[in-house]
């Protein structure tokens, strides 16, 4: 973090800023003040014309909103169509500029997918959408096709099933609607890579299905935090350290993406779990108490009641909730393996660990499928599914914090 700006007041406005990881990224690059500020549409232009704070970051939906209330807005923003950094010049003049460009081409270089010569197909009209697009035939696309949600229909795209590169601009697979996808890719035989500028959740249902089909795809992270860099130039008026993109990315990734243990029945999930939630200063979630809290029933009662397959009915839900959250820690139920519609709400924000334990060593008190079969038997019918779910496998150390610090050290690296 550089010093020397706490006198400074920034932030960033927006519709719904829930998901926004902005405030932590502005919090390692500078110590001026960066607060979050949702407005509704009608509350921009006396928002803008306030001078409420000094310099300020722009997110959908007001990306073009902003425009008409600014005195000076650069070339590149103007080219564009859109703003997404203001800041209150000393001659008290509202200047514009777009640092999305900046973003979206260091996402294209992280990634390293190369547009040059391709078909690519953006979804989305907006900001966001006419910067990608600005910056797509800046490099050399052969074709450039963009899809309005009005036009999002199967006589539109078979126009398009030619297309190598997907780029989705908007909002939809957005955190809380995690789980849509503005198009099904498996539509597109010649696709090649897919790239998502959202964030949250870090992989939303088109890049868990770019990730099904083995194809190179990334989300909208690195792009979030250099065009944040690049903001911090114009809020400050010094340069940056473009060096600090990587680290923060990292850290952020770390921080915010959920830590969630799968295993055998009573090989100590939660004992574990919580110990990392205690380390880390994270929220934890054991996935059988959050459960009977929704319905007032433990695991085992619906089990016994109704029989297994209502319980994992129920558990679906359970783990689709959990795994919209950003940087918790969950202990799941043993057997939410061997339903393989678990893994995508699971997998989308959330690095998965499989805790291996001596099977002589598992307790089966209160669980009634671990009575009720051979553990040995249990064992043998989920062993793929856990690896198959599993981005890391830890062998308990028998003794509980030392495991904790494990798992943690495995994926800070």
């Amino acid at each position: 973090m550089k010093t020397g700006y706490s006198h400074i007041k920034c932030g960033l406005i927006g519709e719904k800023l829930g998901h926004s990881f902005s405030e932590m990224i502005h919090r390692e690059l500078a110590d001026y003040q960066y607060e979050l500020i949702e407005l509704s549409p009608g509350e921009v232009e006396s928002f803008v014309k306030s001078h409420r704070l000094d310099a300020y970051n722009v997110t959908v939906p007001y990306k073009k909103a902003v425009m008409p209330f600014l005195d000076i807005i650069s070339p590149e923003a103007q080219a564009i169509g859109a703003v997404n950094t203001v800041v209150h010049g000393k001659d008290g003049k509202l200047y514009g500029y777009n640092t999305d460009y900046f973003g979206f081409s260091h996402m294209l270089d992280k990634s390293k997918i190369k547009v040059t010569d391709k078909k690519v197909l953006v979804f989305g009209t907006g900001g966001a959408s006419a910067t990608v697009c600005a910056v797509l035939r800046d490099r050399g696309v052969r074709e450039l096709a963009v899809i309005g949600s009005r036009d999002n229909n199967e006589g539109v795209l078979k126009k398009h099933y030619d297309s190598q590169i997907i780029v989705n601009t908007t909002p939809v697979g957005m955190y809380p609607k995690n789980g849509t996808s503005p198009v099904d890719i498996s539509q597109f035989p010649l696709c090649e890579s897919v790239l998502d500028v959202i964030y949250n959740p870090s992989k939303t249902k088109l890049l868990l299905d770019a990730e099904k089909r083995d194809l190179p795809h990334i989300n909208g992270l690195p792009m979030l935090v250099a065009q944040a860099v690049k903001a911090f130039e114009f809020f400050t008026g010094d340069a940056a350290d473009y060096s600090v993109c990587d680290d923060i990315i990292r850290l952020l990734d770390f921080n915010t993406k959920n830590i969630i243990l799968i295993g055998m029945p009573g090989c100590g999930k939660s004992t574990v779990a919580k110990l990392i939630a205690e380390k880390l200063s994270r929220s934890f979630y054991d996935a059988d108490k959050v459960f009977e809290e929704v319905f007032g029933k433990t695991p085992a009662d619906v089990i016994c009641e109704s029989g297994e397959e209502k319980f994992r009915e129920m558990e679906h839900e359970i783990a689709d909730r959990l795994g919209k959250l950003n940087g918790a820690v969950i202990a799941t139920g043993g057997g939410v393996v061997t339903r393989s519609y678990n893994y995508a709400p699971l997998h989308q924000n959330g690095t998965l660990v499989f805790l291996e334990r001596d099977l002589k060593k598992l307790s089966s008190k209160g669980r009634p499928l671990s009575q009720t079969n051979s553990l040995q038997a249990l064992y043998d019918s989920r062993i793929e599914a856990y690896r198959r779910f599993a981005d890391i496998t830890v062998s308990s150390t028998e003794i509980p914090n030392d495991t904790a610090e494990l798992i943690i050290s495995m994926i800070k690296k």
